[in-house]
């Protein structure tokens, strides 16, 4: 009888695989921590001294809050094969949700939480040591899934969103490419958003590991520290950030260091407020779009019109129901239920809403985005959002509700404002005032929280 060898392993070719840090690693810094900085050395021994700790498992709930303890522990955990689980929330609920959703896993941080996670593991100290002799970077699987995002919730459950190594280079060259347009030469970035959220995932840990770039290691959030931690690093600076920080750091009066440029996701941009940051703090304000199932693909200037430009290799192709996308991060084309309007031969388009937010009564129609800009349009009304209930009333109409953060003002008076810019069809009842709507870590509104609050206050 003939012999049969196997020649599956001998003939397969190579899987390609990725640098974790590309471009130079004799560049100065991957990071700032305290004013000081981290150089390429120092973060790879801190991820293999990391690296070598973890325990055997499939993948790792990365609670991380300080920026670098965040940055080397996704590293480390990437290294090791393993799959960094981003949960939309560090709720012990959605944490024990992502957990049971994968088997095997566990929870790594860098602090002493309550509750306890399940399988919870401290982050071994950091020193920021540099390796001795060359530095090489270490490779990555290129089609490894390195990390799988979950949706904010603010149209519904949360849902999850694989990432591989592959697709994070390839939305990396789009965001790179399109902040060099305005920030020459190496930068550092300053980020007020979490970055376990799929904008502070590509801004904040994504960028500074395959571009020219630099991160603060820490997340500040109140204005004084933002600006106190643009100051520990030099120029040039960009700040990432988002329309309710931006509107909290104007609102303070808190001088900040020059800046580059600044950058804003996770809810529209009112031009209004871009033009009164890039007068206050002479920078361009840049908004890119995306979400957790495509990452960034497109930006504008808000100041410089309403179109938002393609990064290259992105195609978009509207729908009835939504507008399907095909980019260079994406192994499948994705259908959002956003609604566009295309421009410029298809290299630019016009946001008109989403499917979802798109509300129709007695034939006339509205959205709940230009809704709530109009709500927030009036003086004295700080915060609010339009939405539309999920039970019908009596005559089988689901009603439009709102939320308003006004001190001083009356429902009554928020009301009346409301009738000279709006149907009457679509005033919102109930119009609710509360102190402050129940925004999560990048501002965005979960549905569920905002339905109870609505209840609450009935």
């Amino acid at each position: 009888m003939a012999t049969v060898f196997d020649t599956s392993l001998r003939d397969a070719e190579p899987r390609p695989r990725l640098p974790l840090l590309a471009g130079n690693t004799s560049r100065h810094a991957v990071a700032w921590r305290q004013g000081v900085p981290v150089s390429a050395g120092a973060f790879l021994a801190d991820v293999q001294h990391v690296a070598d700790h973890l325990p055997d498992a499939p993948a790792a709930v990365n609670l991380c809050e300080d920026r670098y303890a965040f940055l080397v522990a996704f590293s480390a955990i990437a290294l090791r094969g393993q799959t960094n689980l981003l949960p939309s929330s560090r709720a012990p609920r959605a944490i024990d949700e992502v957990m049971a959703a994968h088997p095997g896993c566990y929870a790594l941080g860098e602090q002493a939480l309550q509750p306890v996670p399940p399988h919870y593991h401290r982050l071994p100290l950091l020193d920021a040591r540099p390796a001795a002799g060359p530095i090489d970077s270490p490779l990555i699987d290129a089609d490894q899934i390195v990390a799988i995002g979950y949706t904010s919730g603010s149209t519904g459950q949360p849902a999850a969103h694989v990432k591989t190594w592959r697709s994070f280079h390839a939305s990396n060259a789009g965001n790179l490419r399109m902040l060099h347009e305005h920030v020459e030469g190496p930068f550092n970035v300053v980020a007020t958003v979490p970055p376990q959220h799929m904008y502070g995932m590509e801004t904040s840990v994504v960028l500074p590991l395959l571009g020219d770039v630099a991160v603060c290691g820490s997340r500040p959030f109140f204005p004084a520290d933002v600006a106190a931690t643009l100051a520990a690093v030099p120029a040039p600076r960009v700040l990432v950030t988002t329309p309710v920080h931006l509107r909290a750091l104007l609102e303070s009066g808190v001088a900040l260091p020059p800046l580059a440029a600044m950058l804003s996701a996770t809810a529209p941009m009112p031009v209004e407020l871009a033009a009164r940051a890039e007068q206050h703090y002479g920078a361009p304000l840049l908004e890119v779009f995306g979400s957790t199932e495509t990452c960034v693909f497109a930006s504008r200037r808000p100041t410089a019109g309403d179109l938002w430009q393609l990064y290259e290799g992105v195609s978009l192709h509207p729908q009835p129901d939504g507008t399907q996308v095909h980019a260079p991060q994406l192994a499948a084309p994705v259908v959002l239920a956003d609604l566009v309007t295309l421009h410029e031969e298809g290299r630019a388009f016009r946001l008109c809403g989403r499917h979802a937010d798109m509300l129709e009564i007695a034939g006339k129609r509205a959205s709940l985005g230009d809704l709530t800009r109009r709500l927030l349009a009036i003086p004295g009304v700080r915060d609010g959002v339009v939405l539309q209930l999920d039970e019908p009333d009596a005559r089988g109409v689901r009603r439009i509700a709102a939320l308003a953060v006004a001190p001083g003002l009356g429902e009554a008076q928020i009301l009346e404002a409301l009738r000279g810019a709006i149907d009457p069809l679509f005033l919102p009842r109930p119009l609710r005032l509360v102190d402050a709507l129940p925004r999560n870590e990048t501002g965005k509104l979960p549905r569920a929280a905002l339905l109870a609050l609505i209840a609450a206050r009935g």
